[in-house]
């Protein structure tokens, strides 16, 4: 009888150590995850770092305080996002993007176009721009990448499954179409 409770017990802790070991392999995000929640972390990670490229620029460039204080605010929105996204695509053990993509002179990822990317030219324009032409340039700009995160964001919506990336593409769409109206409001002051 004791013979038959220590197999049971080892037996019971086997199965319990193995449960705790196969937890571990999905980190902090969901376990449920499908191609669409790997596309949008995959897309909006460089989509993402081209924004805060952009609001770097606008600390030392823009002539207006609303549009630095708004690109402080897009900044400090975007890198915890790139975060979050880099840790699922870790968790699900997906290829993380390169950190040369912000500045793709395509504004696409394989075949396929990101919406709202800026050209590389777009980019070397905007990095030689100062005071009140740089605001409109990036403004513009901003919008259109803003415009390009939301169509994103609804096709995550839409088809993921991720709980959490489901989550954060509504929190994008919210922020940036806010973000949209700020920055229209600002180009026809």
């Amino acid at each position: 009888m004791k013979k038959k409770l220590f197999v049971i017990l080892v037996l019971t802790m086997a199965v319990v150590l193995s449960a705790c070991g196969k937890g571990s392999d999905t980190g902090t995000s969901d376990a449920t995850f499908n191609d669409q929640d790997v596309e949008f972390a995959q897309g909006m990670i460089p989509h993402h770092r081209q924004a805060v490229d952009m609001a770097e620029l606008a600390q030392t460039r823009a002539s207006s305080a609303e549009v630095k204080a708004l690109a402080a605010t897009i900044q400090g929105a975007q890198d915890p996002e790139i975060n979050t996204m880099e840790g699922w695509l870790t968790d699900w053990d997906k290829p993380l993007p390169d950190d040369g993509m912000s500045g793709m002179d395509h504004g696409s990822m394989g075949n396929d176009p990101m919406p709202g990317m800026m050209s590389t030219d777009d980019m070397d324009s905007l990095s030689k721009a100062s005071g009140t032409e740089f605001d409109k340039s990036f403004l513009t700009m901003m919008i259109t990448h803003h415009e390009g995160a939301i169509e994103m964001a609804e096709s995550e919506i839409a088809d993921g499954s991720s709980a959490e990336a489901i989550a954060l593409a509504k929190q994008v769409k919210d922020a940036q179409t806010g973000e949209i109206a700020t920055m229209t409001n600002l180009l026809n002051q």
